[in-house]
This record gives C-alpha cells, sequence and structure tokens, in this order.
C-alpha cells in the first residue's frame, strides 16, 4: 500500500467514494435530501495549499481517501489560532478492517504538524460506534455533540 496525493484525474473514483460516504451516513442523517449530494469540493481540496486530499493505493487501485484543510479557529477564546480539519475518510468495503483509515489519519497529522498545525478536529456521527471506535484507536476522543430537534 502507498499514500499520495490525489490529483485531478483521481476524481471520477473520489466522487464515487463520496457518494459511498453519503450512503454510509444517510441512516444517521434522517436530515439529507434523496438523490445525489455533494459534501466536498474535492478539487479545492487538491489544489489549495491549506489543505491536502490523501489517497491510500495498492495494487495501483484507489482504496481509501482522506482531507486535512487547514480552518481559522471561529473563536478567539480558544488556545489555538488554526486547527487541521479531517473529513472525507472512506475506505472501500472490502479492504476495510485493514488499518487505512489509521494510515490515512496519521498522514493527515502528519501534514497538519508539519504545518505548525497542533489541534486536528473531525466530525463523527455518535451513533456510527465503528466510527468513533476507529478514531479513539486513532488518538481521538469526543468533544462536543451536536443535538438537533424537529418542532
Amino acid at each position: 500500500m502507498i499514500t499520495r496525493e490525489a490529483t485531478e484525474q483521481d476524481l471520477e473514483i473520489l466522487l464515487g467514494f463520496e457518494q459511498g460516504i453519503i450512503s454510509a451516513e444517510r441512516p444517521f442523517n434522517i436530515t439529507l435530501i434523496d438523490g445525489e449530494i455533494h459534501y466536498y469540493d474535492l478539487s479545492h481540496f487538491i489544489k489549495s495549499p491549506e489543505a491536502t486530499l490523501i489517497i491510500v493505493e495498492e495494487d495501483d487501485e484507489i482504496i481509501g481517501s482522506g482531507y486535512a484543510l487547514i480552518k481559522k479557529s471561529e473563536k478567539d477564546y480558544y488556545q489555538f489560532e488554526k486547527y487541521a480539519y479531517l473529513g472525507f475518510m472512506y475506505v472501500k468495503p472490502e479492504h476495510r478492517g485493514k488499518g487505512i483509515n489509521k494510515l490515512v489519519t496519521d498522514e493527515l497529522i502528519n501534514w497538519a504538524k508539519s504545518r505548525g498545525i497542533s489541534e486536528v478536529r473531525l466530525d463523527v456521527y455518535a451513533e456510527n460506534e465503528s466510527a468513533v471506535k476507529a478514531y479513539e484507536k486513532a488518538g481521538f476522543e469526543p468533544h462536543l455533540l451536536t443535538m438537533r430537534l424537529k418542532s
């Protein structure tokens, strides 16, 4: 397995990954509209100096992905001015359980550290127990739970 930065030539496969992420998240989020939707500006992540989009290849097949985006802190009372936000974490189903998500996460954290960023955050659905466990295994800890009410 190798990791590398994604290129524009990878976009077709990555757009398929995006739909895989959305399909996996639909059971956890009843507010998503039906049909094809897009969460990410993948081309921006490829081109921006404030982001990196990493893919994992095995035998010339793209099997996993994730991005890190440097964001400015929204609050002036945090101990950090910038943080890295991780997202687009996807591993093809037949390759899950091999440590690929951890490989991507470690690569993204190292990228952030190389830019002087020590705060790293991501969002995960609280009910997505396997994802929560995977991120806890990578060193993340729960921080804030967003709750909703439809009235």
